[in-house]
């Protein structure tokens, strides 16, 4: 080999710098960009839908699981031998249901259920229960029979009003009404017929004679009694200003109640006594007219004792009731307080 030979390097140039990775880049970003678009559908998505849509998923994607086994290990014997409880079913017989029912109550024990009083029933009312029940049926015939009173009493004065020619004049003077507080009795005074003299107390004696009466009715029932005097709105000045229609209306009413003491009335049954001067007018819409000047008799509801029909009759110091029911008064007795 000859000694001069020279030695060759052949260098190679390889293409430029993307040669060198290819294009399996360009797919893994692809992906990586689907992934990303398809969270935040997905986040997108759950953000739309409402709660209730949530847990219907949810339920839907849950895992069940469906046995047909009836025994604890799914075996025929249930991991248990043939003699333990509960390890053997009859097929041929009918299912029985064991119920509690409650004992007997005490003297019912031979009675069946249908047989026994129901809830809501007298027999099984509690006893607070029933006597509850008998005062308010005390109560309510209490009631009944003070109502029977009332219109006993309106009906007498209203006969010997209708009947006794010397209190023919009168019957305007007179009104009669049943009440919530009780039976009103009222005397008001009419055009040219007062009951009063004009500023005085002391009554007329036809006034008198019309409370006694209403007297011997008051006198057969047994509640207690108030009078109210009443005055018109015209202003009293004949006696100076210490002397007004308050004082006017209380003086008239104590009037009427020593008429009532002297008739026969007991003490003890007078209530109470009150002047109200023009505050409860008979005609609102006319404060003046003189039959807003009145006395107020009323038999209190509810009070004193309440007497059967058969007592009252019978009463002590009372005429008793024969054919007619007016006063013994009325009818021409010798001791007439009206004459």
């Amino acid at each position: 080999m000859p000694a001069d030979q020279p030695i060759i390097i052949k260098r190679v140039k390889k293409g430029g710098h993307g040669a060198h990775h290819g294009g399996a880049w360009k797919i893994a970003y692809a992906d990586f960009v689907t992934a990303m678009m398809a969270f935040f559908l997905l986040l997108w998505l759950l953000n739309s839908v409402t709660q209730e849509q949530l847990e219907g998923i949810a339920d839907y994607f849950a895992p069940t699981v469906a046995t047909i086994s009836q025994s604890g290990s799914g075996k025929i014997l249930g991991g248990t031998t043939i003699a333990d409880d509960g390890t053997q079913e009859d097929t041929l017989g009918r299912p029985t249901v064991v119920m509690d029912l409650p004992p007997p109550s005490a003297g019912k024990g031979g009675e069946s259920l249908k047989d026994a009083p129901s809830e809501g029933t007298s027999d099984s009312q509690p006893v607070e229960d029933q006597a509850d029940q008998q005062v308010v049926d005390a109560q309510e015939q209490k009631e009944k029979i003070e109502e029977d009173q009332f219109q006993k009493a309106a009906d007498e004065i209203k006969q010997a009003i209708e009947t006794l020619p010397e209190f023919q004049q009168l019957a305007e003077s007179l009104i009669i009404d049943n009440t919530p507080e009780g039976l009103r009795i009222q005397i008001v005074d009419q055009d040219g017929l007062a009951m009063f003299p004009s500023g005085s107390a002391k009554m007329y004696e036809h006034t008198e004679r019309v409370l006694g009466l209403v007297t011997q009715v008051i006198l057969k029932m047994p509640q207690n009694i108030s009078i109210t005097g009443h005055t018109d709105s015209i202003p009293y000045t004949t006696r100076g200003e210490e002397y007004t229609n308050w004082e006017l209306s209380s003086d008239r009413a104590n009037s009427a109640r020593r008429v009532l003491l002297q008739s026969g009335i007991p003490p003890d049954r007078l209530s109470h006594i009150v002047g109200k001067a023009a505050t409860e007018p008979l005609l609102p819409e006319d404060t003046a007219n003189s039959r807003n000047r009145r006395l107020s008799i009323i038999m209190l509801r509810g009070t004193g004792e309440q007497l059967a029909p058969q007592d009252q009759s019978n009463s002590p110091g009372q005429p008793s009731d024969g054919e007619n029911s007016v006063p013994s008064v009325i009818h021409g007795d010798t001791a007439n307080p009206f004459q």
